[in-house]
């Protein structure tokens, strides 16, 4: 997918919706995602990866809006920056007054794996009710080295080993996909992706 695109989402009582966002290099968007749950019991489910690279620019907003006791929401981004690309994501969640109950999670977790690359954050959260269980986090970094060196003490060579931790990092969003033969085609995608940029 490349280009704008945005998504209106609102969800009546008991209402439950899984979205799951593939984005790969070459096709640069701007996504912009807004639900409202608008009803008790309501469940919203949000993951995305993201593999930019070259010039590839990337952007995804979410604005979630809990307007209704005992509803529930989960957000999880998953981005991998390579080259000169950029990644922006601003992610705001809000609690209505009287929205007892809810519950509401968001992630956003980066990999970066070239020094020209970034990825910016912005999570936001705001709450107007009591008894409710909200959390919001961001992280942007390298590989993990403690990870790296345990899976190096095994036998496994340096490069396979960074390879391996990449795919596992995405590949928590992409196992989501319940569809096995649409799984296997995202798998393979990535992994087409990950030989066309060797070395990182």
């Amino acid at each position: 997918m490349e280009g704008e695109y945005s998504l209106d989402i609102v969800l009546p009582e008991n209402a439950s919706l899984e979205l799951i966002l593939i984005l790969l290099p070459g096709c640069g968007a701007d996504i912009g995602i807004a639900a409202s749950l608008t009803g008790a019991g309501a469940s919203l489910d949000i993951s995305s990866a993201t593999f930019a690279a070259a010039h590839d620019r990337f952007s995804i907003r979410t604005n979630v809006a809990h307007c209704a006791p005992g509803a529930s929401s989960n957000q999880i981004f998953k981005n991998i920056a390579v080259g000169d690309s950029r990644v922006e994501f601003a992610g705001r969640i809000k609690v209505e007054e009287g929205s007892a109950s809810t519950e509401a999670y968001q992630q956003c977790h980066s990999l970066l794996l070239s020094d020209s690359a970034v990825v910016t954050t912005c999570p936001e959260l705001e709450i107007y009710a009591d008894d409710v269980k909200c959390s919001h986090g961001a992280t942007v970094g390298r590989i993990n080295e403690d990870e790296l060196f345990y899976m190096r003490s095994r036998g496994i060579g340096e490069q396979v080993a960074k390879s391996l931790l990449e795919k596992s990092f995405l590949f928590e969003v992409v196992d989501k996909i319940q569809d096995e033969s649409l799984r296997a085609q995202v798998q393979t995608k990535f992994e087409t992706a990950f030989e066309q940029y060797p070395g990182i």
